[in-house]
Order: C-alpha cells, then structure tokens, then sequence
C-alpha cells in the first residue's frame, strides 16, 4: 500500500456568483361555488424568494468549499392559488465562511461586508418579494380585478470573498527565521517545519494560553522577502494576512547560520511593511532574536544588540527550539495585546463593518436622466420593482402601474423634462412609449373617485 501525504489547501480569495430566490407569482382567480352569488376575487399571494445569507463559522478556516462551485441559488417562492392560499416562502441558503472574511462587490470593487465576529451573519442578496394576488386591488370601483402581481425576481451578485486571518499576534520575520517552531512551541499549532526556503506555505493560528483567564491569537505567516510588496516570492498575497495583527513579532535569525544580516533582515522587511500599507508598519512590533542556541559569535550578537538598541528597538532573546525564554516573551506579548484591545486605533473591529443598506428610504428614491438617442431612464429600487412585478400583457395591470408611477411624480418629472408623446422611457430592462394623456387619466379617475365620495355621503348611492 503507498502512502501519501494529504495536503489541505488554504484559499483566501474566491469570486462566486450569487442569486436570491425569485418571489412567487400572486394568483388571479375568482370564488365561485353554488349558491354563493357574487364570490369576488380570492387570488393567494406568492411566497418570497429565498435570501443568500454568509454566516461566520469557527469550524471553517478557509474559502476552500467556494474554489469549486462558483454558482449559488436560492428556493423560489411558491405561487400563490385560489381561495387566499398563500404561496409557501422560499428556503434561504446559508453559506459557512471563516472568520475574518471581506465580500467585496466584483463589478466595482465596493466592500459589502467585512465579518470580523464569530456566529455573525449578513444577507448578501435578498430574495424577491411574492407578488400579491387580485383579492389585494378589489375595490368599490373594480370589483373584479383581472390582474395580479409578478413574483419579484431576487438579487443577484457577482462577489469576491477575501479572507484576512484575524490574529492577536503576527509573526513577521525572512524565510526560516523559526516562526513555525515559535508557534508550535507556544500553541497546539503544528506547521511543517524544514531546513529549507518557504517551509511554510500557507498561514497557521495558534491559541496561546498565558494563564487562566488571558490568552492570544498568534499568527503564522509565510516568510516574506525583500520585494513582497510588488508581490516577489509569496508576495502580497500573505502580507495581508497581518493587516489586522495588534502587534507584530519580527523573527531575526541571529543564530548565524542563514549567511543573512539580521540587522539588514530587519530593515528590509520593514521598508516591505511600509511599501505595503502604512498601517502596518504603524503597528506595535517586538523584536525578537531567535536561535540563540546556535550560540552565535559573541562579538556578532553584541554588535547586532548594540545596533537594535541604538534605533530605540524593544528586543528580546530566545530559542525556539529549546523554549528557552518563551516564557518571558508570551508575558511581554499578553501585555502588549492587552493594551492594544484597550485602544481605541484597535485595528480588529469589534463589531461587523456591514456596508449594505437596510435603509427603507432607500428604496423609495428615483432619479431621472435623459441619454444621448433622447431616451428618458428612470433608476430606483421601489419604481424598478413596481414594473417587475407588472404583468405588462394584461391592460388592467398596465393601467394601475401608469396610476402608481403618476402617483410617485414620475410623470411630471418627465414632463418638465421636455418628455413628448412617442418618447421612449426605460425603467431597468423594461422600455415604454412615454404618453401625455396619462396625466389627463390620472386627473379624471380622481374626479370620479371625488363624484363618487360625494354621492356616498349624501347617501345617493348604497
């Protein structure tokens, strides 16, 4: 039998595409049984569409599930029916992703979400409403109404997912520096662990327990070398896997044995930080001399101590390998996460930074423009759904939806906009002719509905 290594592979970045369920269509039918003159309409509303939701979950470490499904669709609604049966709702679909995962708008790049807390969820598209049925525009008027409203069809998304791994502590520091042995010393973490250039390829959390009641994250990050920020070895692509750290421990070989200058390590990766984002090299950062067991040269590891302390450098002294000093360090790094979690510059949110509008008021604003071919083009969410869920091959629909864009002062709109009769409008897909007599129907309806109050009162009519 051969034996092989299993590999889990790390995925930080993923584009999938998302769609909510559609809403069901409202039913149009009438109540008729014997002996029940006059039944009137009893047509169901659609269910709504089932929403796509992202749910933070502590077992999930990576985008790994999304790398090989990229399409994602929620239940529709069910279709209303007759005698008022409602049209049962859509079942929403729940998507796991790990902690520290950032959903960014493909098309323009915008960042939607940014879900930084265990259990927390946002929808990131909603299913479409149920269309209502025709029992809903029964009025004295039009008693019998021969129409019922369209399912609204759910949002849809073309999305990035960004994994930022959220650590207390990111060690930083050249290829075979000891940040795996570091952290397999002082957690539960085990990293691959070799003599040889990018050992560790992807990144690995450990839990560090300092007593019983402190402990840190700790963050094992993929060396860097001298040009990550323009994305050389490994590249940027795990820089940014430190962007949220408290503080950064920066790993120095001064054991001698890499042939490398610890003091031009330590310069180089912090012009790297620099060039990468500002913010990082901003961060608190602790020195940290490793492999002292390989007792390096006396004279060497004075000069470089001489060095750190002439820049004002915090610097301890340890090995990883023998654990000697972890214990002072592990105390010295709970002290410095403890007073960055009391700061207010904290760069680890502590709630979800949730970018999505929930605002109702959101969805009743309109704008109107006027393109180059003369085309009038209104946009907003509330107008743009009213036409969606019309029924525009059936003329009573078309008429209450003329009746409702007048009412929202698109027609007057258009109208001190230069519209003519003939003009062509477009509401998100859907293009109408622009007609002036609209205004006038609207006027004579309300005066009919005006006659008809007044005759009531007076008692001319039952």
């Amino acid at each position: 039998m051969c034996e092989g290594i299993v590999t889990i592979m790390f995925v930080d970045e993923v584009e999938i595409e998302v769609q909510a369920g559609n809403g069901g269509n409202g039913a149009k039918t009438f109540r008729r049984e014997k002996f029940v003159p006059l039944g009137g309409p009893n047509g169901g509303d659609g269910g709504h569409g089932g929403s796509v939701i992202f749910e933070v979950n502590a077992n999930v470490t990576t985008l790994l599930a999304f790398r090989y499904r990229h399409k994602y669709k929620a239940e529709r609604g069910v279709d209303g029916a007759g005698k008022d049966m409602f049209g049962k709702n859509g079942s929403d679909l729940l998507l796991k992703v790990p902690l520290g995962t950032m959903v960014y708008d493909a098309a323009d790049n915008q960042l939607l979400a940014d879900l930084n807390t265990l259990n927390s969820r946002v929808v990131i598209a909603r299913g479409g409403v149920g269309g209502r049925g025709n029992a809903h525009f029964a009025t004295s008027i039009q008693q019998a109404p021969q129409f019922a409203e369209q399912g609204e069809p759910g949002e849809h998304r073309v999305i990035r997912l960004e994994l930022k791994l959220l650590a207390d502590v990111g060690l930083l520091g050249f290829p075979n520096a000891g940040k795996s042995t570091l952290i397999s010393a002082v957690s539960a973490a085990r990293p691959k662990v070799a003599a040889y250039p990018f050992t560790t390829l992807v990144p690995h959390l450990g839990v560090v327990r300092v007593d019983d009641e402190r402990s840190f994250v700790m963050a094992d990050i993929p060396g860097i070398i001298e040009g990550a920020s323009e994305g050389a070895g490994l590249g940027h692509r795990f820089l940014k896997h430190i962007s949220r750290s408290r503080v950064l421990v920066h790993l120095l070989d001064a054991g001698g044995m890499s042939g490398r200058n610890p003091l031009d390590d330590y310069h180089t990766l912090n012009r790297e930080l620099l060039l990468f984002d500002e913010s990082l090299a901003a961060l608190p950062q602790l020195v940290v001399l490793n492999k002292l067991d390989l007792h390096p040269p006396p004279d060497d590891l004075n000069e470089l101590e001489t060095a750190l302390e002439a820049e004002g450098v915090d610097f301890m002294k340890i090995s990883a390998a023998t654990r000697s000093g972890l214990d002072a360090l592990i105390y010295r790094l709970a002290e410095i996460v403890a007073e960055a979690r009391a700061s207010q510059f904290d760069p680890v949110q502590s709630e979800d930074h949730i970018v999505i509008s929930t605002d109702a008021r959101d969805d009743e604003r309109w704008t109107a423009s006027i393109t180059d071919d003369n085309t009038f083009v209104i946009t907003g969410k509330k107008v743009e759904r009213t036409v969606l869920m019309t029924d525009l091959d059936n003329e009573q629909a078309v008429k209450r939806l003329q009746k409702t864009l007048s009412k929202m002062g698109i027609n007057r709109k258009l109208k001190s906009m230069g519209a003519r009769h003939g003009n062509t409008v477009k509401i998100g897909e859907v293009e109408f002719s622009y007609e002036e007599e609209v205004e006038a129907d609207r006027e004579y309806d309300e005066r009919a509905s005006a006659t008809i109050r007044r005759k009531r009162r007076r008692g001319e009519l039952e």
